[in-house]
């Protein structure tokens, strides 16, 4: 593993215990300069390691609490009158930064997922009569609870299609939480320290992507995409009434994509079936439409792509 990467963990491991999962999901959105949605209940961290990347990078955070009654301009910004000058002045909102923390993100209206879907497409925002440009890198990194309902929306297909992966985030094991419960009790958590630069983001992010794969494994990741959109074709029929709508073509993209970062991670300088098998569910499952009958049998998109990824002959 590059050492950067190394620095980097080690410094998120400050204030992290465990979570392997969801730290891997951050970087590989770095790493791609794609959006990460962490999925799981409060208490969990998950603010803590948006926050901890940042500081390990040294690039500007910001947080918004999404809320019911959150306008488009508390994200983007507004126009606002100067008197003095008779004229407009531009006030910036806080996604004029390099990591957007979105903290509950199925909280928001939908003028507001709205007004956040152009930034997370096209890295710029439109106030007023101006386009501005978002300084790279930006990625949103949104969190949402999957258990209360009051006063939460359900994201819209179309924005979740953005987000590179959807990492389900559990909780600790007891020797984790043991380890938790000490450190806060005891000695608090450390300090987080700057130990790269934009420059070696830059640098680790080519080398990512420059990990080679070989055309089988392409054909691979292309294979298990088109088996959501095509299961009669993988001898899945009973699962053809479960699936109003297979993954999107940005899902081969991001499969890719993330196959290579992860295969990164773990040291290698190829990309082999087991990381895009490793990486399905994460990119897959916010990208599956359930249909009525799924729903009413309980059959969940993490249960679709298990049986995908057994259909799927491994290259």
């Amino acid at each position: 593993m590059n050492p950067i990467v190394e620095n980097i963990k080690t410094e998120i491991s400050k204030v992290m215990v465990g979570q392997e999962k969801m730290i891997e999901g951050l970087l590989t959105g770095l790493l791609t300069r794609g959006h990460i949605l962490l999925e799981g209940v409060p208490g969990l961290a998950k603010t803590t390691a948006v926050n901890a990347l940042a500081g390990s990078l040294g690039l500007n955070f910001k947080r918004v609490q999404f809320t019911p009654d959150l306008l488009p301009s508390d994200i983007i910004g507004t126009e606002i009158y100067d008197p003095s000058t008779n004229t407009f002045k531009i006030k910036q909102g806080p996604v004029f930064t390099n990591l957007l923390l979105a903290d509950e993100i199925n909280r928001a209206p939908a003028k507001v997922q709205s007004a956040l879907l152009e930034v997370m497409q096209e890295r710029q925002v439109t106030i007023g009569d101006e386009t501005f440009k978002i300084d790279l890198p930006f990625l949103v990194m949104a969190t949402q609870n999957p258990v209360e309902q009051e006063g939460a929306y359900e994201l819209p297909e179309a924005q979740l299609d953005r987000f590179l992966m959807k990492v389900v985030v559990g909780y600790n094991t007891k020797a984790e939480e043991l380890e938790i419960a000490r450190r806060v009790a005891n000695t608090g958590f450390g300090e987080i320290e700057q130990v790269a630069t934009l420059e070696d983001l830059e640098h680790i992010r080519e080398e990512a992507m420059s990990v080679h794969i070989d055309e089988e494994v392409e054909q691979y990741i292309v294979e298990l995409v088109f088996a959501t959109r095509e299961p009669m074709n993988y001898g899945l029929e009973e699962m053809a009434k479960h699936i109003e709508y297979g993954a999107s073509p940005r899902a081969s993209i991001d499969m890719y994509k993330a196959s290579r970062a992860i295969a990164y991670l773990k040291g290698r300088n190829f990309v082999s079936p087991l990381e895009v098998a490793y990486i399905a569910k994460e990119v897959l499952r916010h990208r599956i439409v359930l249909s009525y009958e799924a729903q009413a049998e309980g059959v969940t998109q993490d249960m679709i792509i298990d049986k995908v990824l057994a259909a799927v002959p491994i290259p």
